[in-house]
This record gives C-alpha cells, sequence and structure tokens, in this order.
C-alpha cells in the first residue's frame, strides 16, 4: 500500500482564517479544491416578434436524449426522466411508470438540477491540513485518500480493535454494499438516522402486525385520521398524491396536530391537540369503539389476541377524561370516535411517522394500530394493507465470504440495553452520547457515508464535542456539509445525476439508478468508492464485482433482460407469481408469535413493559416556556438541500411561528428577531407571527443554520434547532423525543 496518503499535506489556499464575507467573496478559481463556480446551464431561448409585433411562440425544445433514473433529493427515491441536451442535463420530469412519481415530481425533485449544478460540489478528495473546522484542506489525488483513509481504519483496527470504528448512513441504495464493509470489517457499530425519525412507528407495528409499516390505501377510503403526520409537505410524494385524490373524490380527513399545516388546511377537520396527549385521545377512541360496541367482533375474534385485557386497560380512557388532557371537546372525540367505525372498514388512522414526538410516542403507534385492527380495516379497500416486499426481491445478491464474528456490544446500546429495538434501526443519538461516556469502550474511529449527524443529532454542541474524542473522521458526500466541515477527510461522491447505484424493486418493477452525463470533477460513484477502500482495506472479496455495471449485470442475472434494455427502458416487470393462498377468500397471518394481531403484547411484557397501551403524562412547559414543535416544508428535505439555490429562493431560513397572543406579551411584531432559549443553547432568528400554531407553542423548521463555509448559500442562513433540542430517549424503541424540548422566547 501507498503511504504517500499518510504524509502531512501541503497547506492550501483556503488555510487563513475568513470571515463569511471574505469566503463569499472569494473567486472560483481560489475554490477550484472544493469544486466551486459551476452554473446551472440554460436553454437560449430569446422571444422573437412576429410581423404583427405580437411575440412568436417558441418552438418545443428538442433534447438529445432522456435517460430514466431514480431521484435522490430525498429516500422516497421517486421515478425521473433527465433531459439532456449538449452533455447537461436542463429538465427532470416525473417518470409515468414509476409508482413513488406517477409522472410527477415534488419541488425537491424538480430542482435537482440545482443539486447536479451546485457552484459548492465537492468534486475532488480532500484531506484536513489544519484543525477540524478550520477550513484548512488539501486537495489530494484518490490514490493519496484511499491509501490514507485505509491506513488511519487499519490503524484504528489492530489497536483497538474493529469495535472502535463506528459506521453510519441515511437509508439509501448502497446500503448492501455499505454493510458488507462494516460487517467484513468487523465493527458491530451501525448508525442509521432512523430513530430520529420512526422508531416508534416500526417498532410498534412490529409487535403488534409483524410488519414495520402497513401500506395505506386511499382509493376506497372514506375516513383518514392523521395523528401530526404533515403529509402534503412530506417526502412521500405518491402518498400525497393518493390523499389530494381521496380529499377531491370526497374522504373525509380528520388532522391532529398543533399547528396548521397544509396538510391540516386541506382536511375535513382540524384538531389543534395539546403536544404529547395524541396517546389520550387514541384511547379514547378505543375505550368508546369497545365500549358502544363498534367493533368488527368477527374480525377481532378471529385475528387478535388480548382483547380482553385490552378492554378491562381501557375501561377509564373515556372521551371525558380524554379532554381534560387534550382539550378537545369530548363530544368531538365521541363524534370521530363513531363515524370512524362506522365507516370501517373502509378507513384507517395513518400510522405517521413521529406522532407527537414524546417520549409516549411509542405507547401512542401501538394506540394507532390497535384502533385499526378493531375496525377490521386489514388488507380491505380503503383499509391498511400487507407491507410490500424488499426492495432487492427477485434480484441476484452478489457472493462473498462469512462475515468476522462480532463479539463486542454495540454503542448504542442495541440490544443490550434495548432490547426491542431492531439491529437495523439502532439508536443513533446513543452513539453520540456513549462516545462521550466512554461506554461500553471508547470509539476512535467515525466513517460517515451520505449522512450529517452534526446537524441531524440534537444538542450540536454535544456532537461537535464527540468528534474531537475521535482520532479519525471520514465523510463521503457530494457536498462540504456540516459533518464533512469538521472531518479529517472528504471523499466526492458523484450525484444521482452522474451515477449507477444497485438496482431496487417496488411493487414488482425493477428500477435503476444510471448516469444522465459524466461525473463533474473526479467525483467517483460508491460503488466504485467502496471497492477501492474494501480492497485496500484486504477485504476485497466482498466486493465481487469489476465495475458499477458489472455489478447491475450481476443482479439481472436471474431475470430475461439485459443492462443494456433496462438502462433504455428505465424499469422491467418481474414475472407475476402465484398467490400463497387457498381458493376464494384469502388465508389472513401475521408475522407475529401468535400469528395474529396482538393487541396485547406477550413479547412487551416479557421485556418488562406494559402489554397493551396504558397513559403516559407527558412533561409540560414551565410558566414562560412553550413546546419547541419541528416538521416539514414541502421545499427541504431535512438537512440535505438548503445549499440547492432553487430551493433556498423559496425558502431561505426558518423564522420562529408565535401566536399573536404569545407574540404580544412579548412586545414581539412579525418580522423582529427573536432569541429563543432551550436548557441545551440559544438562537436568534426572526418571528413568524401567526395564528396558525397553539398559543402554547412555537415551531421552527429544522435543517438550517449551518456552520460548513464550504456550503456559500446554506452558510449561516437561519438557526438551528439541533442548537435547542435536548435528548430525550424512549427507552422501548430508542426513539428521540425532539417536540419534549422547552424554550423561552424573548425580543432580540
Amino acid at each position: 500500500m501507498s503511504k504517500k496518503g499518510r504524509e502531512a499535506p501541503e497547506p492550501s489556499v483556503l488555510d487563513r482564517p475568513i470571515s463569511r464575507r471574505t469566503f463569499l467573496g472569494v473567486s472560483a478559481g481560489t475554490l477550484a479544491a472544493l469544486g466551486l463556480g459551476l452554473r446551472l446551464p440554460r436553454l437560449s431561448l430569446e422571444p422573437s416578434l412576429s410581423p404583427d409585433g405580437g411575440l412568436k411562440p417558441l418552438p418545443p425544445v428538442v433534447f438529445d436524449r432522456e435517460v430514466y433514473s431514480l431521484c435522490e433529493q430525498c429516500v422516497w427515491r421517486c421515478g425521473l426522466v433527465a433531459k439532456v441536451k449538449d452533455g447537461k442535463v436542463y429538465k427532470l420530469d416525473g417518470n409515468p411508470h414509476h409508482p413513488h412519481s406517477n409522472g410527477m415530481l415534488c419541488p425537491r425533485g424538480q430542482a435537482g438540477v440545482a443539486t447536479l449544478y451546485d457552484p459548492d460540489r465537492l468534486l475532488y478528495p480532500m484531506i484536513r491540513a489544519g484543525e477540524r473546522g478550520s477550513g484548512k484542506w488539501q486537495r489530494v489525488s484518490w490514490e493519496q485518500a484511499l491509501d490514507y483513509v485505509a491506513e488511519r481504519m487499519l490503524e484504528i483496527k489492530e489497536k483497538y480493535g474493529p469495535e472502535a470504528m463506528i459506521f453510519s448512513t441515511t437509508h439509501n441504495l448502497l446500503q448492501p454494499v455499505f454493510e458488507n464493509l462494516l460487517k467484513a470489517y468487523g465493527s458491530p457499530n451501525y448508525g442509521t438516522q432512523r430513530s430520529l425519525c420512526f422508531n416508534a412507528m416500526i417498532v410498534a407495528n412490529l409487535l403488534t402486525y409483524g410488519v414495520q409499516e402497513p401500506g395505506r390505501d386511499y382509493s376506497a377510503a372514506q375516513y383518514i385520521i392523521y395523528t401530526g403526520r404533515n403529509l402534503l409537505e412530506a417526502i412521500s410524494n405518491s402518498e400525497s398524491q393518493a390523499l389530494v385524490a381521496a380529499i377531491a373524490r370526497g374522504a373525509k380527513v380528520v388532522v391532529l396536530d398543533p399547528r396548521f399545516t397544509k396538510t391540516a388546511a386541506k382536511a375535513t377537520e382540524w384538531l389543534p391537540i395539546k403536544p404529547g396527549t395524541d396517546l389520550a385521545f387514541h384511547l379514547a377512541l378505543i375505550h368508546e369503539i369497545i365500549y358502544n360496541d363498534l367493533y368488527d367482533h368477527a374480525f377481532v375474534e378471529a385475528y387478535t389476541v388480548g382483547f380482553d385485557e385490552l378492554k378491562e386497560a381501557v375501561r377509564d380512557y373515556t372521551p371525558e377524561w380524554a379532554a381534560t388532557k387534550t382539550e378537545i371537546p369530548a363530544s368531538t372525540i365521541r363524534r370521530i370516535a363513531h363515524e370512524f367505525a362506522l365507516a370501517a372498514p373502509h378507513a384507517f388512522a395513518h400510522p405517521n411517522w413521529r406522532t407527537s414526538n414524546f417520549l409516549n410516542s411509542f405507547q401512542t403507534e401501538r394506540a394507532i394500530a390497535i384502533l385499526n385492527a378493531l375496525v377490521g380495516n386489514w388488507g380491505q379497500p380503503g383499509g391498511l394493507q400487507p407491507a410490500a416486499g424488499e426492495e432487492g426481491a427477485g434480484l441476484a445478491s452478489l457472493p462473498h465470504p462469512p462475515y468476522p464474528r462480532v463479539a463486542a456490544l454495540r454503542l448504542d446500546g442495541v440490544p443490550w440495553k434495548y432490547p426491542l429495538v431492531p439491529l437495523k434501526l439502532g439508536v443513533f443519538q446513543e452513539i453520540r452520547d456513549n462516545i462521550l461516556r466512554g461506554e461500553p469502550y471508547q470509539a476512535k474511529g467515525w466513517f460517515i457515508y451520505r449522512q450529517n449527524p452534526v446537524n441531524a443529532l440534537p444538542e450540536r454542541r454535544k456532537t461537535l464535542e464527540a468528534f474531537s474524542k475521535l482520532e479519525f473522521i471520514v465523510t463521503i458526500d457530494i457536498a462540504m456539509n456540516d459533518t464533512a466541515w469538521f472531518s479529517d477527510v472528504v471523499l466526492p461522491e458523484a450525484s444521482y445525476l452522474e451515477r449507477y447505484d444497485p438496482l431496487t424493486v417496488v411493487d414488482g418493477i425493477v428500477f435503476i439508478r444510471q448516469p444522465a452525463v459524466e461525473p463533474l470533477g473526479e467525483s467517483r460513484s460508491g460503488l466504485w468508492i467502496f471497492k477501492q477502500l474494501g480492497e485496500r482495506l484486504g477485504l476485497g472479496d466482498y466486493f465481487p464485482y469489476e465495475d458499477e455495471e458489472d455489478y447491475l449485470r450481476q443482479q439481472l442475472a436471474p431475470l430475461e433482460i439485459t443492462l443494456e434494455e433496462l438502462k433504455e427502458r428505465g424499469f422491467y416487470r418481474l414475472p407475476e407469481t402465484a398467490p400463497a393462498e387457498a381458493e376464494g377468500k384469502p388465508t389472513l397471518s401475521w408475522n407475529t408469535p401468535s400469528g395474529k394481531i396482538e393487541l396485547a403484547s406477550e413479547v412487551l411484557r416479557n421485556a418488562g413493559f406494559p402489554a397493551v397501551p396504558t397513559w403516559e403524562a407527558p412533561p409540560e412547559p414551565f410558566e414562560g416556556q412553550f413546546y419547541l414543535l419541528t416538521g416539514k416544508v414541502a421545499q427541504h428535505t431535512q438537512f440535505a438541500t438548503h445549499n440547492n439555490r432553487l430551493l433556498h429562493e423559496r425558502v431561505p431560513d426558518n423564522p420562529l411561528w408565535i401566536h399573536p397572543k404569545a407574540a404580544a406579551a412579548r412586545g414581539i411584531a412579525d418580522g423582529d428577531e427573536v432569541w429563543v432559549e432551550s436548557a441545551a443553547g440559544r438562537v436568534k432568528t426572526r418571528a413568524h407571527v401567526t395564528e396558525r400554531i397553539r398559543p402554547d407553542c412555537v415551531y421552527m423548521t429544522p435543517g438550517f443554520g449551518h456552520l460548513s463555509k464550504g456550503l456559500r448559500t446554506a452558510y449561516g442562513a437561519g438557526a438551528s434547532d439541533s442548537d435547542l433540542h435536548l435528548t430525550f430517549t424512549d427507552p422501548i424503541t430508542g426513539s428521540q423525543a425532539l417536540s419534549q424540548t422547552m424554550v423561552k422566547v424573548t425580543k432580540a
């Protein structure tokens, strides 16, 4: 192995300390090492005058070619068609053959061209040439960078054991290849973002139905209940389309949310529920449906276990009791219970992703799952549906040697502290906290792929402190995000419009991500990076492919289609298999210990937790404090899109939503600068005074307040909610309770 990667890099042009003003004024040539200076391509379409003086209509644009691929502006991965002219992408449209897009892209997907041609793209491997976070980098060759990364990882493995290296990523198509590296290296430490998002929902559904997330049939739905789910600004493109169609058809939609979101605005009924009390609302619905004999007797008796225990547990959870908790009138709760039951089985309570974002969210998710079971909507038109198959179903898996045995405990506490959390979900924030504590051992390195823990995890100060305890950090990404900014090495991955990723299957159809244009600079695909790094780590047998196209050809081996044909068509429908059911009515079964829907869970009982949902009172703010709510806007994805100039134009920052009464009491007018302060820290932002939020709540959109000066558009824009959120972890599911943070607001 070459030793050049360990040589002390020469100081780069970014060595000197620079202010935001100076940074933004530096020339494109000076910042070439970061890959800056790209421009969005523009078609030359100057209008001309007709003989009568009017404007002539422009002729249709003729593109050189159209390329079928997959979006990655979020994890929904809609199908797209990239329109290319003169070697550049000018337009992105939805792929009409892909069930996630149905021919349409959301604002984020439409703006993907600005991600491809972001002037702040990482285009060359970089090694830190100063203190972490100083912005001092040295451009190096791929050989130097990969040699250096492999040498540091082998050094950590030899000195401290493979468990001292953490591997983390956001869910993506390269997951199998990423996991090959993690497992072949021998580390148990696997970090995903899911405990920050939907652990509570997944674990609740696994324990109730035996699936991670049931599907929903909107085509015949007559009644839908959302709990804290702002679907119309979320990442679920196709489901948002289905909801809009259901509303247009006349379906009744009830939204529980302390904030008047876009989804609430389109709903039949908005219930501004008190934060953290969604559990009480759903327990009361269950009580009302059981004690008024509104449940589906035949379904409950045949396909569930634990009904009698559930009935006794919810005896006292009346609508009147719930009204005192939720601040929703008892008559409203009672009416909704009756309407929902009468609309069933063509009705469902959405499983959501995070509900209220409190520690009791798991019990809320369990109550929602049980509510659906009581009305017998499983597998019914307009109800819940069995989960879809795995993303790689029907494709060949690439062979590899057995993984080495791992004996070390995981840093995130799974399963030794969190026995019910699936290994692939983990508890992300616990990794950070155990780095700080040095328990059950001290981590020394972090391998980060397509992820931004500095911005994503609560208490950003703690995350940066955890970084300071690590000897080595490497980040692979397309941009110099905040995590990359504080890393030792950054490796530039090609954007999703420039690379292949492993094939994926959606609803029995194979789809391809393929390059629409050549990669810019020296950026490379993840498939190439992992293979090159694996070989340097002595793990080449775990990456048995010659190049990206060879990987895809091996996946396609069992199917009657070539890679060239798939690239041209963009999709391939797998051969249909005979349904696994007897003639007539399908057999209903669930992947639970009992084989039925578990209203009472023995797994929970044996783990020392209540077998049926019970009331857990949430904390409340002290006098003068507010609940800090979080959520989504349709123009941004978590922490990943804020340097996209097209999206930044639409939503450049994140003002604090505050109710007029609360604002007036503090002398705050719309547009005033305010301080927002929690026990974790404080930030300054401007106030957005609005009646679209409860008086005891404030709201900030996440993802802003970037620290990296390598993101010239996003740097310093808005404030980071990660500087405010405290860390609260659910002991059952490991979910982070983001809305359990309370804040004070004062005029700046």
